[in-house]
């Protein structure tokens, strides 16, 4: 492909813009989830005072839609068109943006996150689909890891927006910000991305033809392997993001400065996606990711026997900082790749590849994290297990998929 996209009578959109705008997209998620982190507490006792860890539903709930939402949008982007599906699951974020804003009981709030989960899976899942439209092999995975690279500067500096927006009004305020940030992407795709599944190219939305597509993908031994081993992966990521302010606050008594050393450390962890893009075309995708999750073993190994040790309060909060930095890092090496991965023997059924793919994966890793983060008893001792034996579990899948292909 040339490195420009354009459509007829518009000026080209060059490939740095393209890959900006589906950064903005894939942070439609992160963004929706890390800015709610400092919010918790404050929602806790606003609509459920008799029980505030109730408010980590806020999180479950959007996780829980954005799930169930990618198994439609694909499909419909493959009958429809890519940007009609953009559209509309934007609509749908922001109304339920603004009902979760207007919500007076915990209920409504998680109905309304639930709902802006399925929103989001429009455009989350639809980039991946608009991305393997446009490329393909190690290209199509250099593509998706430097747009992970730049989107990682949105959960990077989400807590801290959500900070400084609960300081200026309350946490309703964030609903607000969720809004505004998906018009913008609205009006980005509508006057610069052209639709990039030609009317020749597409699937009619038959539940025949998606039960033979999802049968092809769950037949094809990489890709149903590659789905595994993202479910573990992510739920890695999941399971860190849903204990990490609890870690904070409970066991280091530092929730003021949270905000402060996610955005360092997020800012560090991304250059996993920038060296994997340097890396990916000479070491190839499989191999990445195995050699990732082998030092994460031995990472999360390390911290299980530490955290037996008495070590001091700085030392052990810097070890888990590091530790913490270690699993977001091991992220952005691993999930472009998994789910590129998955996706280069489904060109033909790219939308529904993408929506299979994301609906397995983030429901299976929500369903992972919500039980490792209520074994949460003031001690990293849930945490450290939970992600060492999924990246234990991860490995055994990579290795597995290696003596498959090479059969």
């Amino acid at each position: 492909m040339s490195d420009s996209i354009s459509k007829s009578g518009a000026n080209p959109m060059s490939k740095g813009e393209f890959i900006a705008l589906i950064a903005m997209m894939f942070a439609t998620i992160a963004f929706s989830i890390d800015a709610m982190l400092p919010a918790l507490p404050e929602i806790g006792e606003t609509l459920s005072p008799d029980n505030v860890n109730r408010a980590q539903l806020i999180i479950t709930s959007f996780v829980l839609g954005m799930g169930i939402g990618t198994f439609f949008t694909g499909p419909l982007s493959d009958a429809f068109g890519r940007k009609p599906v953009i559209f509309a699951g934007v609509l749908l974020y922001i109304l339920s943006a603004f009902a979760a804003w207007a919500a007076q009981s915990l209920e409504l709030a998680l109905l309304a996150r639930l709902t802006m989960g399925l929103g989001a899976a429009g455009p989350r899942v639809v980039a991946m689909a608009v991305v393997r439209d446009m490329y393909s092999g190690r290209e199509m995975a250099r593509v998706v890891s430097i747009a992970m690279m730049i989107f990682t500067l949105v959960p990077a500096i989400a807590p801290m927006l959500g900070t400084g927006i609960i300081l200026l009004s309350d946490w309703r305020g964030i609903f607000l910000a969720f809004a505004g940030f998906a018009v913008i992407i609205a009006l980005w795709v509508g006057a610069r991305l052209p639709e990039t599944l030609a009317q020749s190219d597409r699937r009619p939305m038959r539940i025949a033809l998606m039960l033979a597509a999802l049968q092809e993908m769950t037949a094809h031994p990489t890709v149903r392997l590659s789905i595994m081993a993202q479910c573990l992966c992510l739920g890695m990521l999941f399971t860190m993001i849903t204990l990490v302010q609890p870690a904070y606050d409970v066991v280091f008594d530092r929730a003021e400065s949270f905000p402060f050393w996610f955005f360092a450390i997020a800012l560090v962890s991304g250059t996993g996606s920038l060296l994997n893009a340097v890396l990916v075309v000479r070491l190839g995708m499989r191999r990445m990711v195995t050699m990732a999750l082998a030092v994460q073993i031995l990472l999360s190994a390390a911290m299980l026997v530490l955290e037996m040790l008495p070590l001091g309060d700085s030392v052990a909060f810097g070890l888990f900082v590091a530790w913490q930095t270690s699993v977001f890092f091991m992220a952005g090496v691993t999930l472009g790749n998994l789910n590129a991965m998955a996706m280069e023997p489904m060109g033909h059924i790219a939308g529904m590849a993408a929506s299979v793919m994301g609906a397995i994966s983030t429901v299976a890793a929500a369903a992972i994290a919500a039980p490792v983060g209520l074994l949460f008893d003031g001690s990293l001792v849930p945490l450290t297990a939970g992600i060492f034996a999924m990246a234990t579990l991860g490995f055994l899948v990579m290795l597995h998929m290696a003596r498959v292909e090479d059969r």
